[in-house]
């Protein structure tokens, strides 16, 4: 019975960093998201998604589904590498073997704007990559 305990309880403890181990990749993988829409970079963007990703976005024209490049263009009018007021938090990350999701925050004290971003990810070959993103605003802002 002792042995058994001890087994169960190397078996968790590897479990444990193994998922500690996947979460870190997909917090970096979460941040080259940030920091691209953090900074204009449009290639870090598009470096955290699948090429075919898809993320489904409320804006001006309603509810609509866009590519991961399509979202990167929003920022290519901007100076690359320049701060523009997007403060990131991520929130949450759930893995089960090679899927994951996760939570993050956007605020924008400029505007007064707060959104939450949920992604659901995917391991590849090329590591913990965002295979679709949809988000919502919540802050008490009219729009």
């Amino acid at each position: 019975m002792k042995k058994l305990l001890v087994l169960v309880t190397i078996l968790f403890a590897f479990q444990r960093t193994q998922a500690q181990s996947e979460t870190s990749l997909i917090e970096k993988t979460l941040k080259e998201y940030m920091d691209g829409s953090s900074y204009n970079k449009l290639e870090l963007i598009q470096s955290a998604f699948t090429s075919d990703a898809t993320l489904y976005l409320s804006g001006r024209d309603g509810f609509k589904k866009y590519t991961a490049k399509e979202y990167a263009d929003f920022f290519k009018n901007r100076k690359a590498g320049q701060f523009n007021g997007r403060y990131t938090q991520i929130l949450a990350v759930e893995v089960v073997r090679d899927i994951a999701t996760a939570k993050v925050k956007i605020s924008i004290p400029k505007r007064k704007w707060v959104y939450i971003d949920l992604f659901l990810l995917k391991k590849t070959k090329r590591g913990w990559k965002i295979i679709s993103k949809t988000a919502t605003r919540i802050d008490d802002s009219k729009r």
